[in-house]
């Protein structure tokens, strides 16, 4: 069974998503048999990194809220996480563009280690404060999931999976994704959101059979 999960770095419900997802999976008998596959997605593809602005500001102005609708979205945004075990510190959140993290994670699928890498990215971003479009940032990500040093080198260095990553978000609007995350499995079934992990259970247990 394949679970094919359209996701971005910058999302808070993408984390939470997938930890919503590995719980469930740890209940479905045929989780062996299960391959996850990331797929790209930016919610803000013309986002410019903004390290002197911080997450409740930005919220504000794409939103087009007061900056304390703003604060108190990251406020229950952060609880939420808290009930699936993340320490979320949006406070700070770097404003980063996520297109070299998704050019890494194809970098790592190649080698069985984009999960890996994705919890890496994820982490660094809602709990590290780390800037996830830093070249530096993302080499010692790469390294630590295990990736070859050389091979981020040049990844980083060229372009290499910009149109992997361009190729997934075209799927993502021919399919009809409107946000993330969105979890397809099988082809058969599909889940948008962070939801229940009843829900994922028993999507991967209809996809069984």
């Amino acid at each position: 069974m394949k679970v094919e999960i359209w996701s971005d770095v910058m999302c808070p419900f993408c984390y939470i998503g997938k930890r919503k997802f590995e719980a469930a999976l740890k209940e479905f008998p045929g989780a062996a048999d299960v391959t996850v596959e990331w797929k790209s997605y930016q919610l803000n593809p013309d986002l410019k990194t903004q390290p002197d602005k911080n997450l409740n500001q930005y919220l504000a102005e794409i939103k087009g809220w007061p900056i304390e609708k703003a604060i108190e979205s990251n406020i229950r945004v952060t609880a939420l996480a808290k009930e699936v075990g993340l320490d979320y510190h949006l406070d700070k959140a770097i404003v980063a563009n996520s297109f070299d993290a998704h050019r890494l994670s194809h970098l790592a699928k190649k080698s069985g280690l984009q999960d890996k890498v994705e919890e890496l990215l994820f982490n660094a971003y809602f709990s590290g404060g780390k800037d996830t479009s830093d070249h530096a940032v993302l080499k010692a990500i790469g390294v630590e999931a295990g990736c070859d040093a050389n091979e981020i080198d040049a990844l980083l260095d060229g372009n290499q999976f910009a149109d992997a990553v361009k190729a997934d978000i075209e799927e993502a609007h021919e399919i009809g994704v409107r946000g993330v995350p969105f979890f397809v499995v099988d082809r058969r079934y599909a889940i948008s959101g962070a939801q229940p992990v009843d829900l994922f259970l028993k999507t991967l247990k209809s996809a069984a059979k």
